[in-house]
């Protein structure tokens, strides 16, 4: 029953730009500052302004490419109930709409930081080859959209003037990488199992032979890169001991890994926000995995309590 204005902005698909929190989380602990509640407020204030500039940012290509895409959407048994391909609101409109979000994120942005305006410039002209040719190629639209990602991270260190972590870019790139391929399954089995036969999936990922070894490739770097990060120098050097608690999450993230490829098999929605709603396996999971990356990083006397499991 939403109006068709908010649902073309996708607000559901807000939680997609939570990357941009992921850098102040390993601030706190690796930087020792968590007991200065002064500066914790300020670059938390940051974060959330720039996590905020991202929401707009997508939503001004989610009303553009809405409207590039209606007469394709049309012939989908699911997209073409999105709010231009139905007709409850029309292309100009879309468009229109489009740019006044997009000249707010900007905005916002610039209230920030101008590190961070930029990094909005970067996202929205990379949206913008995106649209306007790239995701018609395939693997390079998914590798696209996983680096609109990496910018997202980017401007989340930007707001708060800290390093930029390799190790997070990879975590990031490989993860978003993964779900856009996730999104293609998604399309795939939802059609097929509809029996739509006018609908083609954009970029050639007709087979899903190839669907299915490009979602191998992609998920078994997801864990593997999680793993290698919480092992690595790089986090030794950041949070010490409590690195090894982090490891000990994999089976966490391997677990949502599997679980996202299961619905996309079932043509379920491929919005991480539906999954925690309607999948308790993906609910538990991601819960579990928030309270241990809080206990590794943060609880008292977790150093000692993995040194003694570990034989450290």
């Amino acid at each position: 029953m939403m109006h068709p204005w908010i649902r073309l902005l996708r607000p559901a698909d807000w939680v997609k730009n939570v990357f941009v929190l992921v850098p102040i989380v390993f601030w706190l602990p690796g930087a020792g500052r968590g007991s200065e509640a002064a500066a914790v407020q300020a670059k938390g204030v940051a974060e959330l302004m720039a996590f905020a500039a991202f929401c707009l940012a997508a939503s001004c290509w989610y009303c553009i490419n809405d409207a590039l895409d209606a007469a394709e959407d049309r012939l989908h048994p699911v997209k073409r109930r999105r709010p231009v391909a139905s007709g409850q609101v029309s292309v100009a409109t879309a468009v229109v709409l489009g740019v006044v979000v997009g000249t707010a994120a900007l905005a916002l942005a610039a209230a920030v930081h101008v590190a961070v305006v930029w990094a909005v410039v970067a996202y929205l002209a990379l949206q913008a080859f995106y649209n306007i040719g790239l995701k018609r190629l395939i693997f390079v639209d998914a590798a696209t959209i996983a680096t609109g990602f990496c910018v997202r991270a980017v401007a989340g260190a930007l707001a708060i003037d800290v390093p930029v972590s390799i190790w997070l870019l990879l975590c990031v790139f490989f993860l978003t990488l993964y779900l856009a391929f996730i999104k293609r399954m998604c399309d795939l089995s939802s059609s097929r199992r509809a029996g739509t036969a006018d609908w083609r999936p954009r970029a050639g990922y007709g087979d899903a032979g190839e669907l299915n070894w490009l979602l191998s490739i992609s998920g078994g770097l997801t864990v593997l890169m999680f793993l290698m990060y919480t092992l690595s120098a790089h986090a030794q050097g950041l949070f010490g001991v409590r690195a090894f608690g982090l490891a000990m999450l994999t089976p966490l993230v391997l677990i949502v890994v599997h679980r996202f490829y299961h619905r996309a098999m079932q043509g379920l929605s491929d919005s991480p926000l539906e999954a925690l709603r309607s999948d308790r396996v993906v609910l538990v999971s991601v819960v579990l995995f928030g309270v241990g990356v809080w206990l590794a990083l943060y609880a008292t006397g977790m150093e000692d309590a993995l040194r003694r499991a570990l034989l450290i």
